[in-house]
């Protein structure tokens, strides 16, 4: 079954990978915003699929990451791609400031103080925070970005930088997973009173978690912001959030091929159904609702773990 499985997996990210030599410059691009939102959500699962936190102001820390990148390129014009790391970490310290004294809230009070941070944040770049924000109309002149003396112009360029990155992340997140934090992150998901009574520092795991989840956000914002060469709050309002929001528990809360299936649902759908134009968000917004009756775990919610029990006992037993 496992075989199957990757046999699947690789047909499919062949067929990806491939998709550019066969599709017009559109729907390369469409397929660039399903990347996106695909790390997006993946950094989004960490926090609400992994540590069980209802948080809908991810949208806050991929715009810090955008801005950020944004003024340091328009000011200092320093490398797009060498800023990847300084959106996160901004975007991260933000995380880790908003989150350290709410991180004991549980379910609908987290969720609205994450609802008026994400606000917070739109309103503050709308009213040009410092002067440095460019206001309602934005930031202009963003540079693109440049990877080993090749510098990345066109969507098919794009779609292999934004997947790329995808393919990392979930590399790197799938690691994660299967990592004794994310055990712990599980457990905490499930039950995080009986997490804490064996031992396991809840605060400390959801507040890591919160801020990894940030820093990836931030990461976006960066490939975004060289993406369109323009940013302004619009591109970061709370509609953003609920969309991210949808497509992890529509994949499936705490999977990765579940949060993946997700955002070419609720990213591409509504690019077929285009021609449909009156319909079309009638039609999802039903076919939505009937998942969230009928499956209410998600499309693909995660596989069953399976732990080798006697072996570990007989590891623990021999010494």
């Amino acid at each position: 079954m496992k075989d199957k499985r990757l046999v699947i997996y690789a047909v499919i990210s062949v067929v990806l990978l491939l998709s550019p030599l066969f599709l017009n410059a559109y729907w390369v691009d469409v397929l660039n915003n399903v990347g996106l939102y695909t790390i997006l959500a993946l950094s989004l699962n960490i926090i609400l699929g992994h540590a069980g936190l209802f948080h809908m102001g991810h949208a806050a820390f991929y715009a810090l990451g955008a801005y950020t990148t944004a003024i340091i390129n328009t000011t200092y014009h320093i490398p797009i791609l060498w800023l990847l790391p300084v959106s996160g970490l901004v975007a991260g310290l933000a995380a880790l400031v908003v989150a350290r004294p709410i991180i004991h809230l549980r379910g609908d009070y987290l969720l609205i103080v994450t609802i008026g941070f994400v606000e917070i944040v739109r309103i503050a770049l709308v009213n040009n925070v410092f002067g440095i924000t460019g206001g309602s109309n934005g930031i202009f002149g963003i540079n693109r970005p440049i990877l080993f003396g090749w510098k990345i112009n066109k969507p098919w360029e794009f779609f292999y930088l934004i997947w790329g990155f995808a393919a990392v992340t979930i590399f790197l997140f799938n690691r994660l997973e299967n990592s004794r934090f994310g055990r712990a992150l599980n457990f905490l998901r499930e039950d995080d009173v009986a997490a804490e009574g064996s031992g396991i520092n809840t605060a400390h795991y959801k507040l890591i978690a919160f801020v990894i989840g940030a820093f990836w956000a931030g990461m976006v914002g960066n490939i975004y912001a060289a993406k369109m060469t323009i940013i302004a709050p619009e591109s970061f309002n709370f509609w953003e959030s609920v969309v991210l929001f949808m497509i992890v528990l529509l994949g499936g809360r705490g999977s990765i091929r579940g949060v993946i299936l997700g955002a070419f649902l609720v990213m591409g759908l509504p690019e077929i159904f285009r021609q449909f134009a009156t319909f079309r968000m009638l039609i999802f917004g039903a076919f939505m609702v009937a998942m969230m009756i009928f499956r209410t775990e998600g499309i693909l919610p995660p596989l069953p773990r399976k732990y080798p029990i006697a072996k570990m006992l007989g590891r623990e037993g021999s010494a």
